[in-house]
């Protein structure tokens, strides 16, 4: 139902059909104009447990509702993941070397572009 309730986008693997990597970096641009009514998040999970990967941080997420949201000019949202935070960028969510991951996007009161697949979320691309 557009507007109301949620829907969610699993990624197991990056632009180029390889498992995720912990040691390895990677970047989820997140197109302007998300169409979610409430907010929007990505979480990373283990491979292993299908619970939220276990890292020093306290929730292994980038949320719309972050207060510390690093936004680009254009509205989109660059989320990257990695065993190491990236130089000067925010939006990091923090993987485990030797430690495969996946994530899902979800979108909380998801509006019709997402239905109508007007909006689109890529791939997530390795940047390292």
């Amino acid at each position: 139902m557009v507007g109301a309730g949620s829907q969610y986008a699993f990624a197991f693997v990056d632009a180029t059909g390889s498992p995720f990597d912990g040691g390895g970096a990677y970047r989820l641009h997140v197109p302007p104009e998300v169409p979610a009514a409430t907010f929007w998040s990505v979480i990373v999970y283990d491979t292993q447990t299908r619970s939220m990967l276990q890292t020093g941080q306290e929730w292994p997420s980038v949320t719309s509702q972050d207060q510390a949201l690093v936004t680009n000019e254009d509205g989109s949202v660059d989320v990257r993941f990695g065993p190491g935070p990236p130089d000067g960028a925010g939006n990091w969510i923090q993987t485990l070397p030797g430690k495969g991951w996946f994530t899902m996007f979800r979108l909380y009161g998801p509006l019709e572009p997402w239905f109508d697949k007007t909006w689109r979320l890529p791939d997530i691309t390795r940047v390292s």
